[in-house]
């Protein structure tokens, strides 16, 4: 089996034969999406594959989903398999490593690989912290910041950032990593982490809580990827909350979306996998 790729210790590694890689053409691109039945974010989601396409005019870069949206991934790897590519690279497009990343999407490469021996599968890594995505961050919470006008100040404002959620503790950790580093950086009075699902706190949960400490303004940062049912979610929760708690000016920041510096975590993968 040759499924490469570090940071993949349950996946089986072996070295593909160097004296056939020289005339091989360029290893093809899968993009791996989680999938929504919300229009809007699979658009966003090819947008992001187009403009990686756009980064690597001399690669094949294709689009495929783990559900909800087609193709899935294991016909996806077939669509390229029939175009004649023997070597593929699949870049998660997903923020953190949890179970996705670590069992499923392995899970699936190992039995396309197995099926296909000829094939050489190289898997990169998660986005993860970095520091392109942190200023990604930024910019979405400074772009709402203006409809406060000149007397806002963040000293006097509450910062919550929300993840998705996960039964992986480091993926969870990592978003209160996240929300501790805009914290100091911006220098908000506090920062919260929530999550809209599995883990705790949740959202809504999250947003009594910090309630207590009696800011007058609070933003939300959803740190999603592209729209869909969670960023709703994030939104209904915050509407919610804003009405029962009508003193308070509670506003949701834009999510990170198809950002440049996120094309450009992409790319860094790429030449990392």
């Amino acid at each position: 089996m040759r499924l490469e790729g570090a940071r993949h210790p349950n996946v089986e590694l072996k070295i593909s034969s160097p004296m056939t890689q020289p005339s091989s053409p360029p290893a093809a691109v899968l993009l791996i999406g989680h999938g929504t039945r919300l229009a809007a974010g699979v658009a966003e989601f090819r947008t992001l594959a187009d403009r990686l396409q756009q980064s690597l005019p001399d690669r094949v870069c294709l689009a495929g989903f783990l559900e909800l949206v087609e193709p899935d991934l294991p016909e996806a790897l077939e669509q390229l398999r029939q175009r004649g590519f023997r070597r593929v690279t699949a870049l998660p497009a997903l923020l953190m490593a949890a179970g996705h990343v670590k069992n499923d999407i392995p899970a699936i490469l190992n039995a396309f690989q197995a099926e296909h021996p000829e094939m050489t599968l190289t898997f990169g890594a998660d986005l993860g912290v970095h520091p392109n995505l942190l200023q990604v961050a930024r910019e979405r919470i400074e772009s709402i910041e203006t409809e406060s006008g000149s007397s806002h100040d963040r000293r006097n404002t509450l910062l919550v950032v929300i993840g998705r959620g996960s039964s992986d503790p480091d993926a969870n950790s990592n978003i209160s990593k996240i929300a501790r580093i805009l914290w100091e950086g911006m220098g908000f009075g506090w920062a919260e982490t929530a999550y809209t699902a599995v883990a705790a706190p949740l959202m809504a949960d999250a947003l009594e809580r910090a309630h207590r400490l009696g800011f007058q303004r609070v933003i939300v940062l959803p740190y999603l990827l592209f729209t869909g049912r969670l960023v709703e979610q994030v939104r209904a929760t915050v509407d919610a909350y804003q009405s029962r708690h009508p003193e308070v000016k509670a506003m949701v920041a834009p999510y990170l979306n198809a950002h440049p510096l996120v094309v450009a975590t992409f790319l860094e993968r790429l030449a990392e996998a």
